[in-house]
């Protein structure tokens, strides 16, 4: 009986041991032990592949992945720049409108119910700015319009429209040559000064003051007699009243020779044909751009390519005889430029319009219409190039605009300094 006994102490602690092994068991196992196993079981089972058939097909899955997401992230920005870009204009332009709206504006009699003083010549917009103004329709450039210019900026991108002061060479319109000296300067060779002798300013690029052109019958600008304008015994109506006052606002191109080109239409450059009011407003009509009260229209005719690229032969016919294409110089265009509340004109055409005049249309003389009778400036020979090739790729035709003529105190002209802000 003994023996049995001391098998059961013995069993006993053998139970003892089980029961805790039991409850561990119970204990479910982590995700990352059933894990590990999963793996190790795949691993025994699983097929063994080769590295060299596996690796092309990975590459071609993701190359094509690679691929898709360019494409649909490269659709996708496309879609999204466009639709940026419009909801920009057209929010631009109903800020505009809003703008234009609450804001005060001068009231600009129609060309028909030109004139508004007394005794002024029919067509004249004398007094309508002030019986003693000397800058005219730049008046348009209201501070109010101004801000709403800066609308027209989108990429930052500038342009500079002036030539350099030595082309036309030779200079045109029996202008002469400048000369320009750098010395070094006196008693310090490390300075340099230069100087120009025989300057035009109005040889290359160009604004015309409004004492540029007087009608023949009705005389200058306003009203203002002879013997106080420039040149004519006083100092009025000089280049210098424009440098005061600063010349910024929303510009317009009408590319005329972009749109002659996809119609199959050309000009002529070395014949003085007019180009009819008509091509003009069919190219901004094509262009998508509406014109508003105190733009500064630029009329692109590619008189500045032809130029450049012409042989010294016809340079020099031209220096002799200046024979050119321009718009129409008539009372319709003058009625239709007023009518739209323009600040100013320029073109790269030498003359804005076609010269000379045909005989027997001497008197239908633009410059006698703008200068004279609107004081409106008009802007000659700007280099337009740079800009119309941006215009055309981007299909916004209308900018900022600054220009900084010199401040030539009794001044017949400047050029522009000019700057077109896309």
């Amino acid at each position: 009986m003994a023996k049995p006994k001391k098998k059961m102490k013995k069993a006993a602690p053998k139970a003892r041991k089980v029961a805790p092994k039991a409850v561990k068991r119970k204990k479910p196992a982590s995700k990352g032990v059933k894990r590990a196993v999963a793996v190790k079981s795949a691993r025994k089972t699983a097929p063994k592949k080769n590295p060299r058939q596996v690796q092309p097909r990975v590459a071609d899955v993701v190359t094509s992945a690679t691929r898709a997401s360019v494409d649909f992230e490269s659709s996708m920005g496309r879609m999204q720049r466009a639709a940026v870009r419009t909801v920009g204009d057209v929010a631009a332009r109903a800020m505009r409108a809003v703008r234009e709206a609450v804001s005060p504006s001068p009231k600009i009699p129609s060309y028909d119910e030109l004139p508004v003083r007394a005794g002024a010549p029919a067509g004249a917009a004398w007094g309508v700015f002030g019986d003693d103004d000397e800058v005219g329709t730049i008046n348009l450039l209201t501070p109010e319009r101004v801000i709403a210019a800066a609308d027209s900026i989108r990429s930052g991108k500038v342009f500079a429209l002036n030539l350099p002061i030595n082309i036309p060479d030779p200079p045109l319109f029996t202008r002469g040559k400048h000369t320009h000296t750098v010395k070094i300067f006196p008693n310090a060779e490390f300075v340099l000064d230069d100087f120009l002798d025989n300057f035009y300013p109005q040889a290359s690029s160009q604004w015309d003051a409004l004492a540029h052109v007087k009608h023949p019958v009705h005389g200058a600008y306003n009203g203002i007699p002879d013997n106080q304008m420039t040149g004519r015994g006083g100092t009025r109506l000089g280049i210098d009243n424009l440098a005061r006052r600063g010349i910024a606002g929303r510009g317009v191109l009408a590319d005329v020779a972009r749109y002659y080109d996809r119609i199959g239409k050309s000009i002529d450059f070395t014949q003085a044909k007019s180009i009819p009011l008509d091509d003009v407003q069919a190219t901004l009509e094509e262009e998508g751009v509406d014109l508003q009260p105190g733009d500064i229209l630029l009329i692109r005719i590619g008189w500045t390519k032809f130029y450049l690229s012409a042989s010294e032969e016809i340079k020099a016919e031209l220096a002799k005889e200046t024979v050119v294409p321009g718009i129409e110089g008539s009372e319709r265009t003058a009625r239709w430029l007023w009518d739209n509340h323009l600040a100013a004109v320029a073109s790269d055409s030498p003359a804005l319009e076609a010269l000379p005049k045909p005989a027997g249309e001497e008197m239908e003389f633009l410059h006698f219409h703008m200068l004279a009778f609107f004081g409106m400036p008009i802007g000659e020979m700007w280099n337009l190039e740079g800009l119309a090739e941006d215009c055309a790729t981007d299909g916004n035709y209308d900018f900022f605009l600054t220009s900084a003529p010199l401040n030539i105190p009794g001044g017949v002209g400047s050029p522009p300094n000019a700057l077109a802000i896309k």
